[in-house]
């Protein structure tokens, strides 16, 4: 079976990584920190950023075609081996973490329909059967993934279809029910007493936005496997633009629905609360329901971008070459088995410590950030050489300058505190250079090196004077 992926299986990738559980919870997520107003300004600036970044990855795709190992390619292509494999370290080990948490929301949903009062079986997706069958689930996709990635890429296509299904339908029912006069109703927000200026409710917006289109490089990261590179590109620009579709109807709609003082207090998926409330109880089942699909869904997605990950790195010698092994199936073995591990460690680790997981996925998904400045940055630097055009520089000075504002917006103290995350990959890192005979710490790289430690031993230090993650 040809390994090979076509359009159509990459903007399902695009998609899949981008919509989990958050599309459910964004109406109430929004309408706590904001107006409409502010709404439709946050969403038009981060369309307008996520287009530039999303072009970005066409124009070096186009490009650059004979750099290997898409998103973390480009940052050793412009800025070494080091920063390449920390981006991709990076990369990698947000993805693993992220998917603990895709586990943890599939199993406190179906507590939802099965846990009472006084008997919860699932909990918050932490109990002892939770964890049981999130187990299962983990070793079952990894099964899944060695039948090959075609395959794999097929089950996420079909899931991806059925994710959408009951978005679409939450869109059509908003739209029919819609009211002008809702949707206006103090329409800026600033005419009650102590709310937040505009532009604040603006920058709160864009906070939850940042993480809303986490998975847009997912054909980049898989280019390698693309039947045709020039698809790639594409596939990029379609997911956003169908991604941004749905987000702004789900959000804007809602609040035609519902006032937006009465959304912001709703309980999460609150998309479910809102279909109940227009078509009935069948409406919660269809968000409930929806909801795990989807989640499953980024789960896959996410694990063949995780697994793909140390095998493009191992193949341009970033990680240990036994990560650049394939089955028969063309599946990265050793890469799959990595991620897998890793993942039911988080998994365990969560359940025994019953608690900080929440800031540990916060810190591990800024570290996702960081490759798409990279990116933007590569994209910048050539275009002072071989690509010196007005509309290649425009591109990338404003993707790079919306990719400072993604890290900015998230936390610069998790930013510094991820960079504790990249220490233990050096053992990856130097075994990767001794296999290749590269020297691994020239003067760039130990100057780089010392930056990230020092940022890792500020970062513990405002954690000890009581910084709030």
């Amino acid at each position: 079976m040809s390994n090979k992926l076509d359009l159509k299986a990459l903007t399902a990738l695009v998609i899949g990584s981008m919509i989990g559980a958050g599309v459910f919870s964004l109406p109430q997520n929004m309408a706590a920190v904001a107006s409409p107003a502010a709404v439709t300004l946050g969403w038009l600036i981060t369309g307008f950023g996520m287009i530039c970044l999303a072009l970005t990855f066409q124009e070096l795709t186009l490009s650059k075609p004979e750099v290997q190992g898409g998103v973390f390619g480009y940052a050793q292509a412009g800025f070494g081996d080091l920063c390449g494999f920390f981006s991709s370290w990076g990369y990698w080990l947000s993805a693993a973490v992220a998917n603990v948490s895709y586990l943890v929301i599939v199993f406190s949903t179906l507590g939802l329909f099965f846990d009472t009062p006084t008997f919860k079986l699932f909990g918050d997706g932490n109990t002892l059967l939770s964890v049981a069958l999130s187990s299962v689930l983990i070793w079952l996709v990894h099964t899944l993934v060695l039948r090959g990635v075609q395959t794999a890429a097929i089950v996420n296509y079909v899931t991806t279809i059925a994710k959408l299904i009951p978005i679409i339908v939450f869109i059509i029912a908003t739209f029919i029910a819609f009211k002008w006069d809702t949707f206006t109703f103090d329409f800026t927000g600033v005419n009650i007493a102590n709310e937040p200026s505009l532009f604040d409710q603006i920058k709160q917006t864009m906070l939850i936005t940042v993480w809303v289109f986490i998975g847009i490089e997912g054909a980049v990261v898989v280019s390698s496997r693309a039947k045709n590179t020039k698809d790639v590109g594409r596939a990029t620009i379609l997911g956003l633009l169908i991604c941004l579709f749905l987000y702004v109807s789900v959000t804007l709609l809602s609040m035609g629905v519902v006032s937006t003082p009465e959304l912001a207090k709703l309980q999460n998926p609150s998309a479910a609360k809102i279909l109940e409330t227009l078509i009935g109880e069948i409406g919660a089942a269809i968000i409930g329901i929806g909801l795990i699909i989807s989640v499953s869904g980024a789960y896959l997605s996410w694990t063949l971008l995780a697994t793909e990950t140390p095998y493009t790195a191992a193949k341009i010698g970033m990680f240990p070459k036994i990560f650049a092994e394939t089955n028969q199936n063309g599946t990265p073995t050793y890469s799959l088995w990595l991620t897998s591990c890793a993942v039911q460690l988080c998994l365990i680790l969560m359940f025994m410590i019953g608690g900080g997981y929440d800031d540990l996925l916060t810190i591990a998904s800024e570290m996702i950030l960081v490759p798409y400045l990279l990116v933007a940055a590569y994209l910048m630097k050539l275009s002072f050489s071989e690509l010196d055009t007005f509309k290649v520089k425009a591109i990338a000075f404003l993707a790079t300058v919306y990719g400072i504002w993604l890290l900015y917006a998230s936390g610069i103290h998790h930013l510094l505190l991820a960079t504790l995350l990249y220490l233990p990959g050096l053992a990856f890192y130097i075994n990767a250079m001794q296999e290749s005979g590269k020297p691994g710490f020239n003067m760039r790289n130990k100057i780089l090196l010392g930056v990230i430690i020092f940022a890792s031993v500020y970062g513990v230090y405002l954690v000890a004077e009581g910084v709030k993650l």
